[in-house]
């Protein structure tokens, strides 16, 4: 049971998990005793709200819901800071897409990968709660993928991060993008071990979401606003909902993007190349 929200991952999948025996045999180096059984894919990462804790000592003493919530959330910082280190040891660039379902992740993705997967050597982890639709439809651009199902679970965490790149295998010195479960709130609380977080926004839906989720947009070092190609056919202010997402995070760059038509995607591939040429 997630502490956060409540949510059930006990049924977590990795697509491909147990047609291989890969035993770490890739130079995943941090082993499996990592401080904690595995396959409970309950960890927990940084920023809880003290909402939760709040809650539950009406119902329970304080600190024994405190302590409960410090001994998941150390789990998930040991894998996230075991998964880290592993990237950095081969120079892997690592980047965690988050976004509200509907946005355009999968699609924007795509173009991507066609556009410059091969230069950047991309490899792709999907998070959803279930099939294995996202993943079919990056491997059908020639890219390499792993569907990770969570269940009834609403984001990933370290541990599933870890298993899903046993399975994965990314090349050193390549790109590997984690595509998380479409949501504004979880996502963005769970340290995976990647190097930044990117949240996208489309114009269909209110410019005023960078407000009512600002843990999302706080804990992202980037924000592409897709679908621009609809603005004339919708009521949203991308200055509007650029300043807001500013106001919540000040060093936060936005890119304004067209997945299908393709507007400002050369500024999202010069983002991506200056991330993998940063050590």
């Amino acid at each position: 049971m997630c502490a956060t929200c409540g949510c059930s991952d006990g049924a977590v999948r990795v697509s491909g998990e147990h047609r291989h025996d890969h035993g770490h045999d890739h130079g995943h180096d941090h082993g499996h005793d990592h401080g904690h059984g595995h396959g409970h894919g309950h960890g927990h990462g940084h920023g809880e709200s003290h909402t939760h804790v709040e809650a539950h000592a009406r119902a329970a003493p304080a600190t024994r819901v405190i302590q409960l919530e410090q001994d998941i959330l150390a789990k998930n910082d040991l894998m996230a800071t075991r998964n880290r280190d592993w990237f950095a040891d081969r120079g892997i660039l690592a980047l965690n897409l988050m976004s509200s379902p509907g946005a355009g992740k999968t699609t924007l993705l795509e173009r991507t990968i066609r556009d410059v997967g091969p230069e950047l050597g991309i490899s792709v982890v999907e998070g959803d709660q279930e099939t294995l639709l996202d993943a079919d439809r990056i491997e059908a651009t020639g890219c390499r993928a792993v569907q990770i199902n969570t269940g009834s679970g609403c984001h990933l965490d370290a541990e599933m991060l870890e298993r899903g790149l046993r399975v994965l295998q990314p090349t050193d010195r390549s790109v590997v993008m984690i595509e998380n479960v479409g949501n504004l709130v979880c996502p963005a609380l769970f340290d995976l071990g990647e190097r930044a977080k990117v949240v996208i926004m489309s114009v269909t839906e209110g410019a005023d979401k960078p407000l009512k989720y600002p843990q999302m947009f706080r804990a992202a070092g980037l924000m592409l606003l897709n679908k621009v190609d609809l603005c004339p056919y919708v009521d949203f202010d991308t200055a509007r909902c650029a300043a807001y997402a500013q106001q919540v995070n000040p060093a936060l760059t936005v890119l304004e993007v067209s997945a299908t038509r393709g507007d400002g995607l050369d500024a999202w591939y010069s983002w991506l190349r200056a991330q993998r040429d940063t050590p």
